[in-house]
């Protein structure tokens, strides 16, 4: 949001004009300017009025994202993303004009490894369509907020519902982003690796004690990586005990990792 909207309360109008414009020449027939679209993401299930952004723009690629923002942060316009509209915080209103990327269009699943328990999704798959595609697996998305909300809004509120107790939230259950910034640069958080560094025993000659070391199998998303789980055995976790010295304890009982 440019600054002096802010703190005045006034819309970046020649800002706004300009950006709608050279969007328009970047996408075409994917930017919208009519009264009805723009009232459809001006807000949905929250209380609040009704604040209509002044165009909407449905991206298909990280690339679209990227360029969409460059242009409204070049004319200082505000950027709103949207997923399904179905959060009640009003994130999704633009007090102040702006322009609102629909992800409709990212609605793809990328890739599913289901022996690692993780997938790659875009940001516009909801949770209903990737728990269909999950079914012949045997797996299944456990994040539920009531709606058929998309992963990206899910991943925005970090979202929960009543399974949260057993599988948590969603902040649980992302392992990794590929996140669009403000100035149109994108970068990505983490991997889909669980762990990254190897885990050593002391020799034999200097140590008597067991290792032991649980491994849940915490699964992720990436453009989203986040979690799926087996119904069969919900959180499965597997014990390593490494015993180099034939003659070290066995793993005590209480062992807690």
């Amino acid at each position: 949001m440019p600054l002096a909207a802010e703190q005045t309360g006034t819309r970046n109008q020649q800002g706004v004009e300009a950006a709608i414009g050279a969007l328009a020449a970047a996408f075409g027939n994917r930017l919208v300017t009519s009264q009805a679209v723009r009232e459809q993401h001006g807000n949905t299930l929250t209380w609040i009025e009704n604040q209509p952004p002044d165009a909407v723009v449905f991206p298909q690629s990280t690339d679209d994202v990227q360029e969409a923002v460059r242009i409204c942060v070049q004319h200082k316009v505000p950027v709103i993303p949207f997923g399904t509209g179905t959060s009640l915080e009003g994130h999704i209103n633009a007090p102040f004009g702006g322009v609102t990327l629909d992800f409709r269009d990212m609605n793809r699943i990328l890739a599913l490894h289901a022996e690692d328990l993780d997938c790659v999704v875009e940001p516009g798959v909801t949770r209903k369509q990737l728990n269909e595609y999950l079914r012949d697996q045997g797996l299944f998305f456990p994040i539920d907020p009531g709606a058929d909300a998309s992963i990206g809004g899910m991943a925005a509120t970090r979202a929960s519902g009543t399974n949260a107790v057993r599988y948590g939230t969603m902040k649980d259950n992302v392992l990794a982003l590929k996140v669009v910034l403000a100035n149109g640069e994108t970068i990505a958080t983490s991997r889909r690796a669980k762990k990254s560094s190897a885990i050593f025993a002391a020799a034999p000659s200097t140590s008597r004690e067991p290792i032991c070391a649980s491994l849940p199998p915490i699964c992720a998303f990436a453009t989203y990586d986040i979690s799926v789980w087996s119904p069969a055995s919900g959180l499965s976790v597997t014990r390593a005990s490494p015993r180099a010295n034939p003659a070290a304890p066995p793993c005590p009982s209480n062992c807690s990792v």
